[in-house]
């Protein structure tokens, strides 16, 4: 996204709010998880890792079990409450664990000293940066030469068809916009790291109505955070006009919702 364009307050709260529905709601959001530690486990996990924006802790305690395992993983989130229900999912088990650590602080004003990370580890979290460059030239900073940067980011075609269905209805942006692998690859080199990659995947759930859909999005707290976002509450005149657009996507009794995901490696 591009810079001062994100209402941080806001991203703040929604998943602050979203911190007790999460779960419930983010299969998407594990199976990214598992296809990251999945490229991950490929080279091995040690030393002192960071899950940024570890949300519920579906990564962390990916991190935690891995084999082998780090010495220690930091989780940190934007909201508290966040960082709550990870603790209490992340509870020490009778097992020896890695030492885990637990940092409220934003994404884009990391709390960590050059050269003093393994890894970093991020499952679709970077996409609610302003400054995604800046935040990429920060991550190389603080990490030791050739460890690894891995993160998961929602691509442009996240949710193109509720994208097409509001442009029907007017010019406002309802829907977040998100970087392509151009962009992603530009700020990586950018930043200095190498061995640069990006992979794609599609996923299309299917809804039984685009309520469901507007419904999941609000329990994992992915609400639109543009500044120039409508900021009174959608007439609902608007709204049914908008269901109707995309009521024409509907087959099979269910209509669509495509999430783009990128999965991005790199080497400080």
């Amino acid at each position: 996204m591009n810079a001062a364009l994100l209402d941080k307050p806001r991203i703040r709260q929604s998943f602050a709010a979203a911190s007790a529905t999460y779960d419930q709601a983010a299969a998407l959001q594990r199976r990214s998880a598992l296809d990251l530690i999945r490229e991950a486990g490929q080279e091995g996990i040690g030393g002192t890792v960071l899950d940024l924006g570890c949300g519920t802790g579906n990564l962390a305690g990916l991190l935690l079990s891995a084999d082998p395992k780090p010495d220690r993983v930091i989780a940190l989130d934007i909201a508290a409450t966040m960082l709550e229900a990870a603790r209490c999912k992340l509870a020490p088990k009778d097992a020896p664990q890695p030492a885990l650590h637990y940092v409220c602080a934003d994404a884009e004003r990391l709390p960590f000293v050059a050269d003093s990370l393994d890894g970093v580890y991020s499952n679709l979290a970077l996409q609610w940066c302003d400054r995604l460059e800046h935040v990429l030239a920060d991550l190389k900073r603080m990490l030791k030469p050739g460890k690894p940067l891995l993160f998961s980011t929602f691509g442009p075609k996240t949710l193109q068809e509720l994208k097409s269905a509001w442009a029907e209805v007017d010019d406002l942006p309802h829907v977040n916009a998100f970087h392509g692998e151009e962009e992603l690859m530009r700020y990586l080199q950018t930043a200095g790291f190498s061995a640069c990659r990006v992979r794609q995947t599609l996923h299309a759930p299917r809804y039984a109505s685009v309520v469901d859909l507007m419904r999941e999005l609000k329990q994992i707290g992915a609400h639109n955070v543009h500044l120039a976002r409508p900021k009174n509450l959608t007439g609902k005149a608007r709204m049914q006009a908008m269901y109707r657009a995309y009521e024409r996507d509907r087959s099979e009794g269910t209509v669509p919702a495509t999430f783009e995901i990128l999965i991005v490696s790199a080497r400080a």
